[in-house]
């Protein structure tokens, strides 16, 4: 079978990221130094939480106009040479930065906030190296999402991390001024 028709998980050599927005989007995956990496899909508690930030972020970025916020496993190239392509619950991306980025396949632009649902089979391990790779690659904030602890955690480059708990109030003063939202509302 050609490299062209073969699936992901078929194929010996390494993929770059062209390679895996040529094999679509029948297999859920990512694409980490190279070697595709298949992720099962997630359950309904990760779909709610991921639905209700995104509504939440939306609303906040659309009546400011201030870029686009995109969720469902969004393809972001983190690495080059080996390609390393990350799949995103949610990003937040500023006009700014979405007008340097290809019009088609993976975002090669790091947007300016990239928002993770912990699941079931999500090891920390792997959690804390897409945050490293989304803030190695220009990521300006990243929030870790824990819908069993109903928490969110987090990380800027440079700067302390920030956990919020379930009757705070999480906030983005550097990155969305004005924006807030009740934690407790991203789990109802």
């Amino acid at each position: 079978m050609s490299a062209a028709t073969a699936s992901p998980q078929q194929t010996e050599r390494r993929l770059t990221a062209t390679d895996l927005w040529r094999f679509g989007q029948s297999t859920p995956g990512e694409l980490v130094r190279g070697r595709f990496i298949n992720m099962p899909p997630t359950g309904h508690p990760h779909g709610t939480v991921e639905v209700n930030v995104a509504a939440e972020l939306q609303a906040f970025v659309k009546q400011r106009a201030l870029g686009k916020v995109m969720c469902g496993e969004v393809g972001i190239i983190t690495q080059r040479n080996p390609d390393t392509v990350r799949g995103a619950d949610v990003v937040y991306i500023s006009h700014e930065r979405l007008a340097h980025a290809q019009t088609d396949g993976y975002l090669d632009v790091a947007p300016d906030l990239v928002i993770e649902v912990v699941s079931p089979n999500d090891r920390w391990t792997e959690i804390n190296e897409k945050i490293s790779e989304y803030l190695d690659c220009g990521v300006r904030a990243v929030w870790i999402i824990d819908p069993r602890t109903q928490r969110v955690t987090c990380y800027q480059p440079q700067t302390e991390v920030r956990l919020y708990g379930e009757n705070d109030v999480i906030t983005a003063p550097e990155l969305l001024p004005e924006f807030a939202v009740p934690v407790r509302q991203l789990f109802g």
